[in-house]
């Protein structure tokens, strides 16, 4: 039968729920004919084409009537010279087979599991594997091999692997380009760059990243720079060698400024700091006070301003690449506690009033104290530590307790404590 006759017969408006209702049933069952459809509510002319079709009477009252698909299809036959699959095809396109294409999704996403369960170098890794659980149980997986592009997957384990073998610090559009080819392939709201986070935010034990600083701050944990002029590292009389950064850090020092550090300058304008016995806080406002009270008299200091930046592990890396020494104080709360042991661990660094007596001391000053809020965190340098801070409940930032760090750090300060030898640091 040719084109016109088709409308005629089966294009009208009386048979397109009938129709439609056929396409879902044969494309839900993969084209088998032993069902039923229904029409509910069906208009006289939807009533009387039917009647047509099945041969059967159906009451103007009827408030729902059904249709065997196979007395359909053999209806389609005689009016058409074909059946009700090919007739769907050619009035709507081709019919869907969505019990092949389940499994055929299903496959992909097994496909996709196991390479990834393959990684040689996090295979084992217990954030790993909850990761991989994570994107199957979530439906992320489902949805990228919906979307056809399963293949993030594979290229997100190779990112990671690529993160666990490199040790220096790499631009974001570089790593992507490294990766993927594509510069722009981990910027934000990118599928591949929702996965890695994630897995990054799996592995440094931080909740899923919602601000632009959460992200970044994923990133520079696995030396990951998205932005090498954001990621900076406050620093306090740090005299160094070198043409650019060397002199202005000299300048700075000799003026009893605080001056800020970028990554960009660190990887651009390399420099040498021979020596230093340099302390290191968490917040600014030690820095800023230390600043005011002792200016050019002051020891030499960097601030981390919270979670260490890229910037900051480059600065303090050459510190003690030229045989110098860091000592290390923070809050006393637990993310303080893991920012001093990750800073310790990285950098060889040692505490700086940092002990269970200083905890103690500092909670003796100050009246008014936050309750401790998180996973307790180890303290490796004084297991005391975190007993007396997780039996005591309070946290004492490091404000609090500003006067013995600026005493530390004024010429008095220095003149009275250990010098910068390994034995017998200040703690």
């Amino acid at each position: 039968m040719t084109g016109p006759d088709l409308e005629s017969c089966f294009q009208s408006e009386e048979y397109q729920r009938l129709l439609a209702a056929a396409r879902r049933s044969l494309e839900r069952s993969g084209g088998m004919l032993a069902g039923s459809v229904s029409v509910n509510g069906p208009t006289d002319a939807e009533r009387r084409a039917i009647i047509g079709i099945t041969g059967q009477y159906r009451d103007l009252r009827t408030a729902r009537i059904t249709v065997r698909l196979a007395d359909l299809d053999r209806a389609v036959r005689e009016t058409t010279g074909r059946g009700l699959p090919e007739l769907l095809a050619e009035l709507g396109g081709p019919l869907r087979d969505r019990p092949a294409e389940r499994s055929a999704a299903a496959a992909a996403r097994q496909a996709a599991i196991r390479a990834a369960e393959t990684s040689p170098l996090h295979a084992s890794c217990g954030w790993y594997r909850d990761w991989l659980a994570e994107v199957v149980r979530d439906g992320s997986l489902t949805k990228l091999v919906n979307q056809g592009d399963q293949a993030r997957l594979a290229q997100a384990v190779r990112l990671l692997e690529h993160l666990g073998r490199s040790g220096a610090p790499v631009l974001l559009p570089a790593l992507a380009a490294d990766v993927t080819g594509d510069t722009k392939a981990l910027n934000h709201g990118t599928a591949l760059s929702t996965l890695v986070l994630r897995a990054l935010a799996i592995k440094t034990g931080a909740a899923r990243p919602e601000t632009a600083e959460d992200r970044r701050d994923l990133w520079e944990a696995s030396n990951v720079v998205a932005d090498d002029l954001a990621s900076r590292v406050l620093v306090l009389i740090l005299p160094a060698e070198g043409p650019g950064l060397g002199d202005w850090l000299t300048g700075a020092a000799r003026l009893g400024v605080p001056f800020y550090v970028t990554l960009h300058q660190l990887m651009t304008l390399p420099l040498a700091v021979s020596g230093a016995l340099v302390h290191v806080c968490e917040n600014p406002a030690v820095l800023r006070r230390a600043a005011a009270e002792l200016g050019a008299g002051s020891a030499a200091l960097l601030c981390a301003e919270g979670r260490p930046s890229t910037a900051f592990h480059q600065l303090a890396g050459a510190i003690v690449r030229g045989g110098g020494e860091l000592r290390y104080h923070g809050d006393f709360d637990w993310p303080g506690l893991a920012i001093a042991s990750s800073v310790m661990r990285r950098h060889g660094a040692l505490p700086w009033r940092m002990r269970a007596a200083d905890y103690l001391a500092g909670l003796r000053a100050d009246g008014e104290h936050v309750g401790l809020a998180g996973p307790p965190q180890p303290a490796p340098w004084d297991p005391e530590l975190s007993e007396v801070m997780a039996s005591t409940g309070r946290v004492v930032y490091e404000e609090s307790v500003a006067d013995a760090l600026i005493a530390d750090l004024s010429d008095h300060g220095r003149a009275i404590r250990p010098g910068s030898s390994r034995t017998g640091p200040p703690g």
